[in-house]
């Protein structure tokens, strides 16, 4: 079950970004995050209390998460869009993270399911998400769901320098 996330969850969902980072520090991930940079805590807090947090949730536990939301970050303005669809019709998909231990079942793909189904209730036919070069297992997916690389944009993103991040899009229809 996909749902806007509950207070509870927040210490869940860090979790799972905790074990994310600690693949990447042991280099069994290339994520391109950092402990303490992002995510963190206040990641997850601040999507809560803007009501953008959705966890997928199985027999109680929180197994991905992820922000969704109609803001385009900053480094968006750079991208080379193929659609140039307003800002009303666009939804975003920030930091989905799944469970390490749950990765390899589909869960990913369900949710990125959700966001295009939640984007459509909105009446958002355009949608945006972005991940670091490097973060090649993401990359995958979002390409076999159907989702195009436009471009990349050289930045330093959500305080990490040096990141190379790539915009996706995908209209719906």
């Amino acid at each position: 079950m996909i749902r806007r996330a509950t207070k509870n969850d927040i210490s869940q969902v860090v979790k799972i970004y905790d074990k994310i980072l600690e693949l990447e520090e042991k280099g069994k991930a290339h994520i391109g995050w950092k402990r303490n940079i992002y995510p963190t805590e206040k990641t997850a807090q601040d999507a809560f209390m803007k009501n953008e947090l959705f966890v997928l949730e199985e027999d109680g536990c929180i197994l991905a998460a992820a922000r969704i939301n109609q803001e385009q970050v900053p480094e968006y303005t750079y991208g080379h869009w193929t659609y140039d669809a307003p800002d009303s019709e666009i939804m975003v998909l920030h930091t989905l993270v799944v469970d390490p231990d749950s990765s390899g079942y589909g869960i990913g793909s369900k949710f990125v399911r959700f966001y295009e189904e939640l984007a459509l209730k909105h009446g958002c036919h355009y949608l945006r998400m972005d991940t670091n070069q490097i973060n090649t297992a993401a990359r995958a997916l979002y390409k076999k769901l159907g989702y195009s690389e436009i471009g990349v944009v050289p930045c330093a993103f959500n305080g990490i320098p040096g990141v190379q991040l790539v915009c996706l899009e995908k209209k719906l229809s």
